[in-house]
């Protein structure tokens, strides 16, 4: 069973990742320098795959500051929904989560 401390930093660690990657996807997305149509047609492509992630890392950094939060609240572990305990293997798979498996169906 992983402690709450242990818990804390694996989300602290992940935060820190997905904030330095946003910085790489976000400078990527601003380095276009060619001025060739088939060029910026494959950036453009590539841009699109880049929003695709940042927006898939704004939405998880989200979901990691709400459960740091309530980590700091003392709700950590517990559905947002239901208020029951969250089983510990799902945290383990998706530590940022509000809901108990009941709830998140």
């Amino acid at each position: 069973m992983t402690s709450l401390d242990t818990r804390k930093r694996q989300l602290e660690a992940r935060l820190a990742y997905l904030k330095a990657r946003l910085g790489v996807i976000d400078e990527e997305l601003d380095s276009h320098e060619t001025k060739d149509w088939e060029d910026l047609a494959t950036e453009r492509e590539r841009d699109e795959v880049l929003e695709g992630m940042g927006n898939s890392g704004v939405q998880e950094i989200r979901q990691i500051e709400a459960a740091l939060q309530r980590i700091a609240e003392g709700q950590y572990g517990f559905c947002t929904t239901c208020g029951n305990k969250i089983a510990p293997k799902r945290l383990d798979v998706l530590p940022f989560t509000p809901f108990c498996g009941d709830c998140a169906h």
